[in-house]
């Protein structure tokens, strides 16, 4: 039939169980790419992704929706208490993280799983994949950013997610979030 959808192309590995424990690296992008949540500064100095630990952060400077793209991120580790955000950077059209399930034994907030429906006003998974957590935090920070202003979507549909597999391929990403402020003008997702 002509007039057919093209399929979509799923990105996730098959008979994975993105469920499971381990890291993985995740990269959000802003609808058409627009540079909504953060501004880099030039300057000579290296730039330094943001992480939990305290990192040199001049030369990156947020938007209202970049702050709130940072709270609502560090606020998923209170709504998840197996999940960890090890790093992150949030760029002007797109945000790096590396999110670390680890085992768990409540649902969302740390209650037992049938109190979840209460608190969040629908079902909550019983074992959350590390893709109902992007995709919830892509949904909370859409509503919270409308509330300050933003019309139309903010972010495409879907994302980029890698598994971490081993520790040289962690300490690879952990580098590129680090350095990516400092080659933003190189970057493939760079855009005015």
């Amino acid at each position: 039939m002509e007039n057919e959808l093209p399929k979509r192309k799923h990105p996730r590995l098959k008979k994975f169980d993105y469920s499971s424990s381990g890291a993985y690296y995740m990269t959000i992008c802003t609808q058409n790419r627009k540079c909504l949540l953060s501004r880099i500064k030039k300057s000579n100095e290296v730039l330094v992704g943001r992480g939990l630990a305290p990192a040199v952060t001049e030369g990156i400077e947020y938007t209202k929706y970049g702050k709130i793209a940072e709270e609502q991120l560090l606020l998923l580790e209170e709504r998840y208490p197996f999940l960890k955000i090890n790093r992150y950077v949030i760029m002007p059209n797109h945000i790096h993280a590396v999110p670390i399930l680890g085992n768990r034994t409540a649902g969302a907030r740390g209650v037992p799983r049938s109190e979840c429906n209460e608190i969040w006003g629908f079902r909550a998974s019983p074992r959350p994949t590390v893709v109902d957590i992007i995709c919830a935090y892509k949904s909370l920070m859409t509503r919270e950013c409308r509330k300050n202003g933003l019309v139309g979507s903010l972010f495409q549909t879907s994302f980029f997610e890698h598994v971490i597999r081993n520790q040289k391929e962690f300490d690879q990403i952990i580098n590129y979030i680090n350095e990516n402020p400092a080659k933003w003008y190189f970057d493939e997702l760079y855009s005015e």
